[in-house]
């Protein structure tokens, strides 16, 4: 452990509250930052120890305040007594007193020399203070690669080497093991070739080899699959061409039935009781009041949609239960990759197991519907019709796109399990419904343009449900 640590945040807080509000990953955007205290230093490399001007690299897990409860921030800076010309844009600032006085620290994971250090420490598994490096047995990591951060980071960073592995860096973390390392370690372990298995990882505040409820998850080390582009590109391409992209939403059902297969397999299932499946209505409608509240354009369909939901709780009442297994928990057309060509991709590769990072880590982990996450998909391919050339949510090129592709996606799931997701009409509608409501609160707060899309599928889901949830929308 790093000696100073309390004078260590205290000369660094200014810097870091001045910084944190401005990276893409932070979460408290808007809200004051009134204080970052620190939860753990670790020296990963001291300063100084190289001569000759090297770097040291410091990791930190940090609360902002205000910040939720239980939630912390990863920081992995760089400190070195001079940046060089192409390090200046990661500069986080000097501190002018304190063990790292005069000293130039920065974002660490802009730095190759850094990350070529944190993939040595995944190379060999250990521990060093509350960090445990863990690697997956017979997993075969990188050799020596240029490494380089992706500048399109969300919520997580994640850096590239050579054209053979990612890490990714997980930001906000909190207490339990990540959706992310706990599925796609299973599913591999399963065998399922439909998600990049899990090299190494790294987590902080557990003893043992395997990830526990004791740890929290900081960066997983997985297969970089080079020539190869998420569904939304592939999507996009097919629309400006005018090519057939419903044998690539057929494949992706099929993709989508077998790893959620593969999780039923792997890990615990259950069945919602009726008090769950009301209790998750309710909480469907909870969020339609306040998203009404919030958007004008909304209040028109409020009572049809708490229709929706109220049917979801009949539903509830008649079945004896429904069954419920892990998800992938956001899935869409962004979160699957297939080959970066004109062939429609066969298998495709599910990525990015997380969940909705802003959910708390216990909902993501919680076993639901495998229909969550089928909604989402139906949701993306609502979104891709309207970026055609001249199309929007009212074109009938956009609803027929729209309605091809999504009847396309259900018909490849029921090839691969036996179970066509629109049979269960009910429960698929009432998550549709929800992820829609989503999107309607989201684009009025961030994208007005944007709103008619999810409003488009909002006067759809609020007709009369004479029609499969596959239908295109009306006009």
């Amino acid at each position: 452990m790093l000696d100073g640590s309390s004078s260590l945040i205290r000369s660094l807080g200014p810097q870091l509250k001045e910084w944190l509000p401005h990276q893409r990953w932070f979460a408290g955007k808007g809200r004051p930052l009134t204080d970052v205290s620190l939860v753990a230093a670790t020296e990963v490399l001291p300063y100084g120890t190289g001569g000759g001007g090297a770097p040291g690299l410091l990791h930190l897990l940090v609360r902002a305040r205000p910040h939720e409860s239980g939630g912390c921030y990863q920081l992995l800076l760089g400190v070195r007594e001079a940046l060089p010309p192409e390090l200046a844009p990661a500069l986080i600032g000097r501190p002018s007193a304190g063990p790292l006085r005069g000293t130039a620290v920065y974002e660490a994971l802009r730095d190759p020399r850094l990350t070529g250090l944190l993939l040595e420490r995944l190379r060999t598994p250990g521990t060093l203070g509350p960090l445990r490096f863990r690697r997956e047995r017979d997993a075969t990591l990188p050799a020596r690669s240029s490494p380089r951060l992706l500048d399109a980071e969300q919520s997580n960073s994640s850096v590239v080497y050579g054209n053979a592995a990612i890490l990714k860096v997980f930001r906000r973390v909190e207490p339990g093991v990540n959706p992310e390392l706990e599925l796609t370690l299973a599913l591999s372990r399963h065998g399922c070739s439909h998600v990049p298995p899990p090299l190494a990882w790294f987590a902080a505040g557990v003893d043992g080899g395997e990830p526990g409820d004791g740890s929290r998850t900081l960066g997983i080390l997985q297969p970089y699959l080079a020539g190869t582009r998420d569904g939304w590109q592939l999507a996009l391409r097919a629309l400006a061409k005018g090519t057939d992209f419903t044998p690539a939403a057929r494949a992706l059902g099929r993709t989508t039935a077998r790893v959620h297969t593969g999780l039923a397999e792997a890990l615990p299932t259950c069945t919602l009781s009726r008090t769950d499946v009301e209790r998750t209505a309710q909480s469907m409608a909870g969020r339609l009041e306040a998203a009404s509240a919030a958007v004008p354009a909304l209040r028109p369909y409020r009572t049809a949609l708490l229709d929706v939901f109220r049917a979801l709780t009949v539903l509830g009442s008649r079945r004896r239960a429904l069954p419920a297994q892990r998800v992938h928990g956001d899935l869409h057309l962004g979160q699957a990759l297939g080959p970066d060509g004109d062939r429609v991709p066969d298998g495709w590769t599910l990525i990015d197991f997380e969940g909705e990072p802003a959910r708390p880590l216990a909902e993501r982990r919680a076993p639901q519907p495998v229909e969550r996450d089928i909604a989402g998909m139906l949701r993306s391919f609502d979104y891709a019709a309207c970026q055609a050339p001249a199309a929007g949510p009212h074109s009938a090129s956009s609803r027929e796109w729209a309605a091809a592709n999504r009847a396309a996606y259900c018909a490849g799931y029921a090839e691969a399990c036996g179970r066509d997701p629109r049979e269960d009409a009910v429960l698929l509608r009432a998550y549709e419904t929800d992820k829609a409501v989503y999107e309607v609160l989201y684009e009025a707060r961030n994208r007005p343009s944007w709103l008619e899309i999810p409003l488009s599928a909002i006067r759809r889901l609020a007709a009369p449900p004479h029609a499969s949830p596959c239908s295109p929308p009306s006009a």
